[in-house]
């Protein structure tokens, strides 16, 4: 395991411990930690996780600091419209964090073999006009165009309305922990009208099943909250 394949490398050191870890709902899928980790920090308007490689081991540092606020209801909004896929909330991440980057540059971001390799990693973001490209072959450059990321007006239709269930409960869960106290019909509005209103009630009933969410209040009077922010 090395700084450069560790993002698309996996070692078991323990095959019996990841499989009861596994079965036990404490790990996700084999080799997606890494990845989460720079999905998540790219979100947030974060450096992804930095890599040093000591003796016998691998070192990885996370930083606190926010680079761009702007970034951050970017992809958020990016990401509730389009349904994006891991690989594409990533290179949008690491896109809209920099002016600009060529082909050789995001693959070296990726810790990708070759240029042929960042086809998924693209996915659909062209198509979709998130992203826009100027050249050919590795000195192609890849940039998010300024305007869109200030004013999120995406030219392609929202797609919230067949929106995946865990996909909707991280936007509430995600909303909450923006506007806590918040009640039904000001979810609804902020997360999308277009996602019909009972499959928000059914969403903050799940999440209040499962310990995730507390709320106050009856019928048009109720308030929510996240579970850990009311400690």
């Amino acid at each position: 395991m090395t700084p450069e394949n560790i993002p698309h490398t996996t070692v078991r050191r323990n095959e019996h411990l990841a499989r009861v870890f596994h079965d036990l709902g404490l790990m996700e899928r084999e080799g997606s930690g890494y990845d989460r980790m720079y999905e998540v920090l790219l979100s947030q308007g974060r450096r992804p996780p930095a890599l040093r490689e000591g003796p016998d081991r691998i070192e990885v540092t996370v930083e606190r600091r926010v680079l761009n606020d702007a970034v951050i209801d970017f992809i958020r909004k990016a990401d509730e419209t389009f349904q994006l896929t891991q690989r594409e909330r990533i290179t949008l991440g690491l896109l809209a964090q920099h002016d600009g980057l060529t082909a050789r540059d995001l693959v070296k971001e990726l810790h990708l073999p070759a240029v042929d390799d960042l086809k998924p990693w693209l996915g659909k973001l062209l198509d979709l006009e998130l992203i826009r490209q100027a050249g050919r072959t590795r000195g192609t450059r890849y940039f998010v165009d300024a305007t869109l990321m200030r004013t999120l007006e995406f030219s392609h239709g929202t797609t919230l309305a067949r929106i995946e269930p865990h996909r909707l409960s991280a936007l509430v869960v995600e909303d909450l922990r923006r506007h806590p106290g918040s009640g039904r019909g000001e979810i609804h509005t902020r997360i999308g009208k277009e996602i019909p209103v009972s499959r928000i009630q059914r969403t903050l009933k799940k999440l209040v099943d499962e310990g995730i969410v507390v709320y106050q209040g009856e019928r048009r009077w109720r308030r929510y909250w996240l579970e850990d922010s009311r400690r």
